[in-house]
């Protein structure tokens, strides 16, 4: 990933490294652009692009603080990049189906599918306005458009990307009821990074109960939830509240071909869910 201000901040203290070590005066100029940019690091964002196989790639505004505006919803993670590598070397369990994604952020791993495996509905959804409003932007970054912003125009296709439906929903996981959650029809269930916080697992056990549930004529539908697993008490628990409320789970291998910079050694993991 590329990071603008990063770039900047290294490229100056390059410059003032090889400035310092010569007799001359000292650039007050470029001491204030830098000092400038300092105290703006906090609220600026940055531009990170993932290449794809395909030599595509995804284009993501992102924040430069892990944690801004009360959410960590505003950065890429890790298990949001493996669920991408794992989606792209499985393209057939996506391709022409109905995906809904929890907690998507600010839409890597969404965007990756869309642009490889062509899904015939793809909906993002995330609790937080601030990170909805930021996946809606990164949704036009990388030349998509929304249904509701299609049906507004009157458009129905594109001549330069394959036609995908796609909606952004700002999504609670507390007050979502089970009709909504059937009106979405999804054939495919995905989540990263949502298991990290003792306090929402009750909550998004309860989603994925609601999800599970058969309608009569209607398969339910598969679902894949990737973790870093930070905190082994809270991965656990989140074990034990499947169990407790019947959901059936197993670990699928890892893959073996990474195609994002992240940590290697961090421990991440999918289930796939089921009854």
């Amino acid at each position: 990933p590329f990071c603008v201000l990063h770039l900047f901040l290294n490229f100056t203290l390059s410059l003032f490294t090889q400035h310092e070590s010569t007799s001359s005066e000292p650039l007050d100029e470029l001491y204030q652009a830098f000092a400038d940019v300092l105290s703006m690091e906090d609220s600026t964002l940055c531009y990170k692009s993932y290449l794809l196989p395909s030599g595509n790639s995804v284009t993501l505004s992102e924040n430069v603080a892990i944690i801004s505006e009360g959410t960590t919803g505003l950065v890429t993670w890790e298990a949001a990049l493996y669920l991408a590598e794992w989606a792209i070397g499985n393209t057939h369990l996506f391709t022409d189906r109905t995906i809904l994604e929890l907690g998507s952020g600010i839409g890597l791993t969404g965007l990756a599918i869309c642009k490889t495996s062509k899904p015939k509905n793809y909906i993002f959804s995330d609790c937080h306005e601030l990170v909805c409003q930021q996946l809606k932007r990164n949704i036009h970054l990388n030349g998509f458009r929304l249904e509701m912003e299609d049906q507004a125009t009157g458009q129905t296709e594109h001549s330069d990307r394959p036609w995908i439906t796609m909606a952004v929903l700002e999504l609670d996981w507390n007050s979502v009821l089970e009709e909504q959650l059937s009106e979405i029809a999804a054939d495919i269930v995905i989540a990263a990074d949502v298991v990290y916080d003792p306090q929402i697992v009750l909550s998004l056990v309860r989603v994925l109960q609601l999800l599970l549930n058969y309608r009569k004529g209607r398969t339910a539908p598969k679902i894949f939830i990737a973790s870093t697993i930070r905190n082994l008490e809270t991965y656990h628990q989140f074990q034990t509240e499947l169990n407790k409320s019947g959901i059936s789970w197993e670990v699928i291998p890892g893959h073996m071909k990474t195609l994002f910079p992240y940590d290697l050694d961090s421990s991440v993991e999918i289930l796939t869910l089921f009854r």
